[in-house]
């Protein structure tokens, strides 16, 4: 099967791709490298040095049996910010793939989704029936892809894998991704540049949530983990026509859990500062999933997880 990779070069873009790679897939990975890095990229995949909005040029679509979409904006307070740039970038050029896709006859349609169109959960563990009810503009994109994708679906019967992520963390258990993300936002790449040396301190946002100690819970899955999720989703896709499905473990951990455990694992020390809390946290966010895809993840114990990213890091 040949698939193309938009935004292969990227953190869970590039893992995905030497997943699909190591599974035998034909893979054309097509990034125009604004934040990827080429140096993540399989040398076994193609790689085409282009942004997928470039839509006249994507000649090769005629070719392609499966498309897997990582490429949008995803910082969700610049999108309340700037909706307009994150509807251009997120939701119009989407609609002109999808349209090509179906011009080309693509009958596979992989899209990354996101946790954030849930908003605050109604009840724990979040469950793919769980209402959506996004509290920013960037989970709202995500929500209005999925409901434009269930559409394509009906209407045009493309095969269409919504896949929600919750925390992707870690990096390739076989050192092959290297390249660490430029400012990052989430916390343990940033818990990482303090112990490294890179940032003086992290801030912890609030201190007195409902949780064991006072700091939020998240839900974390190891990004190999993640990626296997793809291919799992490719292959269900041909006798399951439509997939949706939380890309998550159902374990949580703590801010301070976080920070304490990579001070362990790394022995350095995690400089912290409890600040006011940030607008739109959930005390805890995790999922439950229907298990379509049939796997089970096996790198995301947080042990796992803080131990693949030290290896990166500490050079």
């Amino acid at each position: 099967m040949n698939v193309l990779v938009i935004g292969g070069a990227g953190y869970i873009g590039s893992h995905v791709t030497y997943e699909l790679c190591d599974q035998g897939y034909n893979v054309t990975v097509l990034d125009d490298l604004s934040t990827g890095f080429s140096d993540n990229i399989d040398k076994r995949a193609d790689f085409i040095h282009q942004s997928f909005t470039d839509f006249k040029n994507l000649k090769l679509l005629n070719s392609i049996d499966c498309v897997i979409h990582l490429a949008a904006l995803k910082a969700a307070g610049e999108s309340m910010d700037d909706p307009i740039k994150y509807s251009k970038k997120n939701i119009i050029d989407f609609i002109n793939l999808i349209n090509l896709c179906v011009e080309n006859n693509i009958k596979n349609f992989v899209f990354s989704s996101s946790a954030a169109v849930y908003g605050f959960p109604k009840y724990l563990p979040i469950d793919e029936q769980h209402d959506l009810n996004p509290i920013n503009y960037y989970g709202f994109t995500k929500m209005m892809i999925e409901k434009q994708l269930s559409w394509f679906n009906s209407l045009k019967h493309i095969n269409v894998a919504c896949l929600r992520y919750f925390n992707a963390a870690g990096f390739d258990f076989k050192g092959r991704v290297r390249q660490k993300e430029n400012n990052p936002q989430n916390l343990l790449p940033i818990v990482m540049e303090v112990a490294a040396g890179v940032r003086e301190k992290i801030n912890v946002f609030g201190s007195d949530y409902d949780t064991p100690d006072g700091t939020c819970l998240r839900d974390y899955i190891h990004v190999n983990d993640l990626a296997l999720g793809h291919v799992k989703a490719i292959e269900m896709l041909q006798n399951k026509g439509k997939i949706i499905t939380n890309l998550a473990t159902g374990n949580y951990y703590s801010v301070l859990d976080v920070i304490k455990k990579s001070a362990k694992i790394t022995n350095k020390e995690i400089n912290y500062s409890i600040i006011d809390r940030r607008e739109g946290d959930p005390d805890k966010l995790f999922a439950s999933s229907n298990n379509v895809l049939n796997y089970n993840a096996k790198f995301s114990d947080l042990d796992t997880i803080i131990s693949s990213m030290w290896k990166v890091y500490k050079t």
